[in-house]
């Protein structure tokens, strides 16, 4: 099984591609959109809609993982960030993917088995988890593997519940 993380933003969207083969995760692909601040708020949603349904033709993953908006001080920022989960969900509905919308509280359990896990322990884990000889970069792209390993895990174990329970 194939899935998209992602960590949405506007300035970057980070992304990763992770495989379930077996047991074993495997780190596919992984990057960020970015976008300049000089362009307008719609010419960069566009740019990554267009960039993210590139990535989901070419790799076709079967579950999409976006980070749940998580409401903070700023509400300018989650504003921004709310449109840009909007144009990842568009994305996954013009190619008829199921979405699984993780909590940053799931993302650290499902990685780390700790809701509190501190970002460079997630970090830690996430390379750990794939294998990797080295931290993903940018952070967003790692967060977006991060979500990728939580959402296969949601989704096994949504295969392993048994129906009317």
């Amino acid at each position: 099984m194939l899935a998209l993380g992602i960590d949405p933003g506007t300035a970057i969207c980070g992304y990763g591609f992770v495989e379930l083969r077996g047991s074993t995760l495997h780190a596919v692909d992984w990057g960020a959109v970015e976008t300049s601040p000089k362009l307008s708020s719609t010419e960069r949603l566009k740019i990554i809609f267009q960039d993210l349904d590139s990535l989901i033709k070419r790799q076709r993953p079967d579950i999409i993982g976006v980070e749940q908006l998580f409401f903070n001080k700023n509400v300018t920022t989650a504003m921004t960030v709310g449109q840009a989960r909007g144009v990842v969900l568009l994305a996954a509905a013009l190619n008829n993917i199921k979405v699984l919308e993780c909590t940053p509280l799931q993302v650290k359990q499902s990685v780390v088995g700790y809701g509190r896990a501190t970002k460079e322990q997630v970090m830690y884990m996430t390379q750990r988890l794939l294998n990797l000889s080295e931290k993903p970069h940018p952070d967003d792209a790692a967060d977006a593997l991060a979500v990728a390993i939580c959402s296969l895990h949601a989704a096994g174990a949504d295969r392993m519940a048994v129906p009317g329970r």
